[in-house]
């Protein structure tokens, strides 16, 4: 079939058996990101890590896990990796003061991370748009 010979007029709705693919995948609640963080933080860790059952919102990242700055760092990239361009760990631990840094707890990242995913995510540029330098 030709351009000219495709049928005019809006486009056939899928038929009901048809599964469509939704615009946005939903939003996993705080007790699924922090089983995934948990797992993000054993693999950083390695064999140093903790039991994943023992990681809990309350859970600090320096006292109780004894994260050092790169394993700050290999979280960042894990959770880039897990999560995608959505959640990102080092522009959130900038918004931060020292002490909060310091004191920052597995359950405020799990926080921050379904608020990004929650979040609606960028309209993409039109065409012809100029990116502000």
């Amino acid at each position: 079939m030709t351009t000219s010979e495709l049928p005019t007029g809006a486009a056939p709705l899928a038929a009901p058996d048809q599964k469509t693919v939704p615009d946005r995948l939903p939003v996993p609640d705080e007790k699924t990101v922090l089983a995934e963080i948990a797992g993000l933080i054993v693999t950083v860790l390695g064999e140093y890590a903790p039991d994943p059952a023992d990681i809990r919102p309350d859970t600090l990242f320096g006292d109780d896990l004894e994260l050092e700055s790169i394993d700050l760092v290999m979280l960042s990239a894990q959770l880039q990796e897990w999560y995608g361009e959505r959640v990102n760990f080092a522009e959130f631990v900038a918004g931060l003061e020292i002490d909060e840094v310091i004191a920052l707890s597995v359950g405020r990242l799990v926080d921050h991370v379904v608020a990004c995913l929650g979040a609606e995510p960028a309209a993409a540029p039109g065409p012809g748009a100029v990116r502000w330098s």
